[in-house]
């Protein structure tokens, strides 16, 4: 007996919708089997990791301002892979976009007006979009490998990062310690109920996007563009579609929001600008986007369950004293999953069954 794996003569509907959540099960099981090997209940790790944090009004606070930036970089990271462009290198643009808006508030710390936040969202959003023109430039130009590019300009960001946070960046009455000075309330992204929590206008930025994103891949020629070119790319060049236009716009709009998610997390979430400003949003919002279908609304969705994974590895860490890693082997698991079960869409799981065969020359 073996398996075999028959193509379907068209996709099925049926598994591209079941696909994440059969993917999202399975993860659990799996789960739960390594909660098992590390000698803890599953049920009570997998309440930690999952239900737990959806207990107290300010950890939902939490859900959300981890949540905004892995949307924002998912629905830039969708338009680039329905057009067969391969952005590995979002946490890189994420860091350099949160780098360029910061300076507003760093070496103009007297400007302070309506002024100040949106012009640092702005460059932001340019210094992403500038960091991942560079992987578009090379692959249209010397047709490099974006994806080791990208990747590779991950680490160029990380250390530049850390260099100006230590270095010419540092406040000097910092006693020392790496990071900027704090940020004006005018540089700050206001908080969404000041009262309850730390939530704050990121998430409106991160749905805005979702929406327009969506809007403009639905009904725009742009987003017919990606469509088509994603799915043929000899029908598009036909067609007279540009591989080498849409490889800059789908590197420009993900670089783009990635940097808007960078310096949204800087100007909300930290305020300051520090050596580390991301615990990995950027390869996490990957797994965003497969799991929410390569879709911007469905990023949403996908966006808070992977949210929920880094607040419950938080929370199983206190609560039952393992690894912080944990985390992010069920967020490896779940990309996993969620492309293995997407083979179900184009192909069936056969289970063949061989006959033995009597030797040559008959029967002994």
């Amino acid at each position: 007996m073996h398996i075999e794996l028959q193509k379907r003569p068209v996709p099925s509907t049926l598994y591209a919708v079941l696909s994440p959540f059969i993917a999202l099960a399975l993860t659990l099981v799996a789960g739960a089997i390594l909660f098992m090997a590390l000698g803890k209940n599953p049920f009570d790790a997998l309440y930690s990791f999952f239900i737990e944090p959806l207990t107290e009004v300010w950890s939902i606070h939490e859900l959300t301002v981890k949540a905004a930036p892995l949307i924002l970089i998912a629905v830039g990271l969708s338009v680039c892979y329905r057009s067969n462009n391969w952005n590995i290198g979002a946490e890189g643009q994420f860091i350099m976009g949160g780098i360029l808006g910061s300076l507003v508030p760093i070496l103009m710390p007297g400007f302070q007006s309506w002024l100040t936040l949106p012009l640092m969202l702005v460059l932001g959003m340019i210094g992403g979009a500038a960091w991942g023109a560079i992987p578009a430039y090379l692959k249209t130009r010397f047709n490099t490998n974006e994806i080791l590019v990208s990747l590779m300009l991950v680490y160029t960001a990380q250390l530049f990062l850390d260099w100006l946070a230590r270095g010419v960046l540092r406040d000097p009455n910092g006693n020392n310690f790496p990071g900027s000075i704090r940020f004006s309330e005018a540089a700050r992204l206001p908080e969404i109920i000041p009262s309850q929590g730390s939530a704050h206008y990121g998430l409106v930025l991160a749905l805005v996007a979702a929406v327009v994103v969506w809007f403009m891949l639905r009904f725009t020629l742009n987003g017919f563009e990606v469509r088509v070119l994603g799915a043929n790319p000899r029908a598009g060049r036909f067609a007279g579609f540009s591989q080498t236009r849409m490889a800059f716009f789908a590197f420009l709009l993900s670089g783009g929001l990635a940097g808007l998610a960078g310096i949204a997390e800087v100007s909300g979430a930290i305020g300051q600008l520090r050596e580390t400003i991301s615990p990995g949003y950027g390869f996490t919002a990957i797994i965003v986007a497969f799991l929410g279908r390569l879709s911007p609304l469905g990023a949403i969705a996908a966006g808070f369950m992977l949210a929920l994974t880094y607040l419950g590895g938080e929370a199983a860490q206190m609560t039952l004293g393992i690894s912080d890693k944990v985390g992010r082997v069920f967020q490896g698991l779940l990309l996993f999953f969620v492309l293995g079960c997407d083979t179900l869409i184009n192909y069936r799981v056969r289970l063949v069954w061989r006959k033995a065969t009597a030797p040559a020359g008959g029967q002994a």
